[in-house]
């Protein structure tokens, strides 16, 4: 078993935007943590939202992640974008959860930043959010897709205004960078992405 610790990190940067990455059991560990080092590399601030509590999360592949907060207590507050990370365990769970329909209908109607990947676009769609926006996902759950979104074919990442979506793990740099791209800018994405020695254009 591997443990991987999220608090403490952030206080290390002065950050400016901000996001929250909802993690559920099940999650796609790669998914969450490229995500959540790749933004906090672009200096914004991440965070970690446990869709039980704030104790450690099992996640697909049996890594264990501490959250920073329930994120029950966090559904009320301002973020520029929140992140679901795949994973099919944690991408049912998401979908069957009110805290979490609650979250991306408010950040919709505000406007805000909505980013899913892998298995996470169909929580989008339990919840009828961005109804009729181009998106793609991991291949397997296009069927659940297609009728309610236009759903794209060999694209890594998909953006349609506020939606970016992107396909699985192996997409998961190309999915963070974007994020980071509309968040702080592309200057910024392509210097961590030279960090990370991942190409981004």
């Amino acid at each position: 078993m591997v443990s991987v610790i999220s608090r403490g990190f952030k206080k290390f940067v002065n950050m400016s935007k901000s996001a929250l990455i909802i993690l559920a059991p099940g999650a796609e560990e790669m998914e969450f943590i490229i995500a959540a080092d790749v933004l906090r590399r672009a200096g914004i601030k991440v965070t970690v939202g446990g869709l039980n509590g704030s104790e450690p999360v099992k996640c697909s592949r049996d890594v264990h992640i501490l959250p920073d907060i329930e994120l029950s207590k966090v559904a009320a507050d301002k973020f520029d974008v929140v992140v679901l990370p795949g994973g099919l365990g944690g991408s049912n769970a998401m979908g069957d959860s009110p805290v979490v329909g609650d979250i991306l209908k408010a950040h919709e109607d505000g406007g805000k930043l909505i980013a899913a990947i892998c298995a996470a676009p169909t929580v989008l769609a339990k919840h009828g959010i961005a109804t009729g926006k181009s998106l793609t996902s991991y291949p397997s759950m296009k069927e659940q897709l297609v009728d309610k979104y236009s759903y794209v074919e060999g694209e890594l990442v998909v953006q349609d205004g506020n939606l970016i979506t992107s396909r699985g793990p192996g997409t998961a740099y190309d999915f963070a960078l974007k994020i980071a791209e509309e968040l702080v800018g592309k200057a910024k994405a392509q210097e961590v992405a030279k960090g990370l020695l991942v190409a981004y254009n």
